[in-house]
């Protein structure tokens, strides 16, 4: 059904518990107005206006951000990325996530502006672009840091009024973090292993990354000192809980130190397995939730650069894109989403685009509970906060798609249990099939999608796991040693694909997109016919992005 547009799409002037927006300079605005050599904006109808003429002015470029661009793709009635966010669990009534869209999969529900696809970076061809660029210059900038000064820069700024995350080393991950992924500098932050969302956090698609989890302080303490048995405790409970478990294993914890029998076996000893708990332990009274976080959980995810070694081998490079950060700031019951939820669909059926709540320096509240916030390299390079408009692409994901566990992807898709805690390996991972289902999850994408990525583009995953028929090599792909050889790309990819999205950031042009794309796409809408249905009947799948890890660990 299509809708039609009644009013703007950032909403300001709201805040998380209701006190004023913060009256601070919005910093991404300035910057962006400084670089744009468009002070008197003199455009007519017709002129390719450039992204920071947009900002410069608080014009809003596209009310239907929250559309990502993998919505435009061409599906030819067969191929389907549509599943891995769509998706409807009606067999599950305590599921918190009630969108139940899975129904997208087989219908464009888009209002009148989003029939017509904003994200024109898709269609630019970059070759020349990056012709003359040197490999030496891209490896050069893709090895700084860019996290440290940026920390270093908010903490100077008096007038700053958002969250400011340090993490030592981060830019260095080795450095960083300790063999079970927590953070060396007591920050409280702790990395896990977790299998990428297909396909658009895949290397071989344009960048690495990772995801840091941290729990509150009486999370992490009893008796007011830091105890991490009991932080470890009370991660394992919380990743039980999110995935619906009835036990899950642990690295060796003292249920002396934390004074409570954890693995019911009416002992204190050293244990490798908790069972379900009423309430977290420690300091913590919360009692858990089914599927969901506690209040004041945060999450932070690096989006990164690839890195290439001296002998070509692909690594979290130390230079960031983007930092984006989530914070649970209140703590909704199932019920309570589920009025959310409907308020939504009201709002649709309304004829109401969707709104972004934007909250100044603190970024933006999705209404589900959790504040998004994001920062991106400025024309320099330099981490910079993101414009209320470049935020708003962040709800696409954050705020109500089916496949989610409270609004998150990540963590549902941490290695189960003890192994999952640790920093990010590719090396350590292959490739597990979801859960219900058989074949290894990337397998089951590329046969349904018919590529290597959502749009059918990625030459060399064509080349490297299809058949020249186009259809996947499934023994090729299962004989794969890890996630590792089947989602990296090659060095001279790798540098390619630095090179063209570097291009992005000195055009700052992120509201036309940030995919790191070669060449001009050709399996993507420019402009959609809602009168067809994308995907026929027999295409359509019913999906969990939580993972079979038990029977399919290394």
């Amino acid at each position: 059904m299509k809708y039609h547009v009644i009013g703007l799409a950032v909403v300001t002037g709201l805040a998380l518990t209701g006190c004023e927006e913060s009256q601070h300079h919005n910093q991404a605005a300035e910057l962006i107005a400084s670089q744009s050599a468009h002070k008197a904006a003199p455009y007519k109808p017709g002129d390719d206006i450039p992204a920071t003429a947009y900002l410069e002015h608080d014009e809003v470029y596209n009310p239907e951000s929250v559309i990502p661009p993998q919505c435009y793709t061409k599906t030819d009635g067969v191929n389907n990325p549509c599943y891995a966010c769509h998706q409807s669990y009606q067999q599950e009534p305590e599921r918190p996530n009630a969108m139940r869209d899975g129904n997208l999969q087989g219908v464009y529900e888009f209002s009148d502006l989003g029939l017509k696809n904003h994200w024109k970076n898709l269609f630019v061809d970059r070759t020349d672009l990056i012709a003359g660029v040197p490999d030496k210059e891209i490896m050069a900038w893709i090895n700084q840091d860019n996290y440290t000064p940026f920390i270093e820069k908010l903490k100077q700024d008096k007038q700053w009024r958002g969250e400011i995350t340090p993490l030592e080393n981060l830019a260095y991950p080795e450095k960083a973090f300790d063999e079970m992924g927590f953070a060396r500098d007591g920050s409280g932050w702790v990395a896990f292993n977790y299998k990428p969302f297909p396909s658009t956090f895949w290397p071989t698609n344009g960048s690495t990354g990772d995801v840091m989890i941290r729990l509150p302080e009486a999370f992490r303490s009893k008796g007011g000192v830091y105890n991490q048995d009991v932080y470890l405790a009370n991660l394992s409970l919380v990743e039980l809980t999110l995935k619906g478990l009835d036990k899950i294993s642990t690295p060796t914890i003292s249920e002396q130190r934390i004074g409570q029998d954890l693995n019911g076996d009416n002992k204190l000893s050293e244990i490798s397995e908790i069972s379900r708990q009423s309430h977290y332990v420690g300091d913590a009274t919360d009692a858990l939730a089914h599927m969901l976080y506690p209040q004041e959980t945060e999450f932070l995810h690096t989006v990164r650069y690839i890195g290439v070694d001296e002998h070509g081998g692909i690594y979290n490079a130390p230079r960031m894109k983007e930092v984006r950060y989530m914070k649970k700031h209140r703590f909704k019951t199932r019920q309570s989403l589920n009025s959310s939820y409907h308020r939504e669909e009201k709002e649709k059926e309304f004829g109401n685009l969707p709104q972004t709540l934007y909250l100044g320096d603190q970024g933006i509240n999705n209404t589900f509970g959790w504040t998004i916030n994001g920062y991106i390299e400025d024309k320099q390079g330099n981490l910079r906060p993101q414009h209320k408009q470049e935020l708003a692409f962040c709800n696409g994901c954050h705020k109500t798609i089916g496949s989610t566990y409270d609004q998150t992807f990540s963590f549902a898709r941490k290695v189960e249990g003890a192994r999952g805690w640790g920093y990010i390996n590719l090396k350590a991972m292959k490739d597990v099939p979801n859960k219900g289902e058989t074949l290894g999850e990337f397998l089951t994408y590329m046969n349904r999608v018919g590529g290597g990525d959502e749009f059918r583009q990625n030459r060399e995953m064509l080349q490297k796991w299809f058949k020249a028929d186009g259809t996947v090599d499934k023994e090729k792909v299962e004989s794969a040693d890890s996630l590792y050889e089947l989602i990296t790309p090659s060095k001279e990819r790798a540098l390619a694909l630095n090179k063209a999205y570097k291009t992005i950031v000195e055009e700052q042009s992120y509201l036309f997109g940030r995919d790191a794309t070669l060449v001009e796409a050709s399996n993507v809408l420019q402009q959609v016919d809602d009168s067809q249905a994308p995907l026929k009947k027999e295409n359509q799948h019913q999906w969990d992005m939580q993972l079979d890890w038990v029977n399919n660990i290394r």
